[in-house]
């Protein structure tokens, strides 16, 4: 007869990411692998995450780079827009994705208001995302003005993901969700992802730009481009996972390609968990001590 008293139970709130400390190690992902990726003609991947279980998934899959993103603010914190969250928000989300993976490069967002004012401001904010939260690299917004906030950063051994084309945070700014580079602006798309990488820019994603805009810009630049809704030349893709995965419903922008149904899985099974409570069915013998 078991003795139920000495029998070890795992965890039943979860195991942290410690349960994968006796794997093997594997080769992390840094911002040069990226660059020979580009040099090789090879497609990079990258996707959002802003917790253990995405995050230690994606990192499984091969996903190159996980992206701690502003996009919390909607898709954690159900606001409707990015500007809301904070650095304080933020920073407990990449801490946990950047203790879940062991290949993937982590990239932090810095928040609207947190890096705009000056490069100090942008330097300070960015300190405590590699300080407080092991971030590997942050991402920030914005074109040419960015440029001193971009080489400060980098000059101070952070390294620097940057992001053109439309930038969520200006959404007011820019009249709203807006393809942005068409005719004759396409020409400084072009120049701000040059000035991204003349400061140190180790990439640049591109949002809502047109696909032979991005091509354009690609081939301009030695560093990756990362493309969302800027069509197949880029070095890269990223997408929100929610929306890539099905957890998101409703009107899906139309870069968004859905690879799961996520929402509908979670719905079947919370509901059959409640019909087994409701019918004293769960917790069967099996379950009970």
């Amino acid at each position: 007869m078991t003795d139920v008293k000495s029998a070890e139970q795992p965890a039943p709130y979860g195991t942290g990411p410690a349960a994968a400390a006796s794997a093997p190690p594997v080769k992390r992902v840094r911002t040069h692998h990226l660059r020979e990726m580009k040099q090789r003609g090879e497609k990079f991947t990258m996707l959002t995450a802003y917790e253990q279980y995405a995050a230690q998934t994606f990192d499984e899959a091969g996903i190159d780079v996980l992206l701690v993103g502003d996009s919390a603010s909607n898709n954690v914190f159900a606001n409707e827009t990015s500007l809301p969250v904070t650095v304080d928000e933020l920073i407990p989300l990449a801490r946990a994705v950047s203790r879940s993976v062991r290949r993937a490069l982590v990239v932090a967002d810095l928040p609207f208001g947190s890096y705009q004012a000056s490069p100090e401001q942008a330097y300070l904010t960015a300190v405590r995302f590699m300080k407080e939260a092991n971030a590997h690299a942050i991402k920030l917004e914005g074109g040419l003005e960015m440029v001193p906030q971009v080489r400060k950063l980098t000059e101070g051994g952070i390294p620097v993901m940057a992001h053109i084309g439309f930038t969520p945070q200006s959404e007011h700014n820019l009249g709203g969700y807006r393809v942005q580079g068409r005719g004759e602006a396409a020409a400084r798309v072009v120049e701000e992802a040059r000035g991204m990488e003349a400061a140190g820019a180790f990439a640049v994603v591109m949002e809502m730009v047109p696909g032979d805009v991005a091509a354009e810009v690609t081939k301009a630049v030695s560093i990756p481009t990362i493309g969302i809704g800027a069509g197949v030349d880029c070095d890269g893709q990223v997408l929100v996972w929610q929306d890539a995965f099905g957890l998101r419903t409703g009107r899906m922008p139309r870069f968004v390609k859905q690879y799961a149904d996520l929402r509908g899985v979670l719905l079947d099974a919370a509901r059959a968990y409640a019909d087994d409570v409701r019918a004293g069915s769960f917790p069967g013998p099996e379950h009970t001590f």
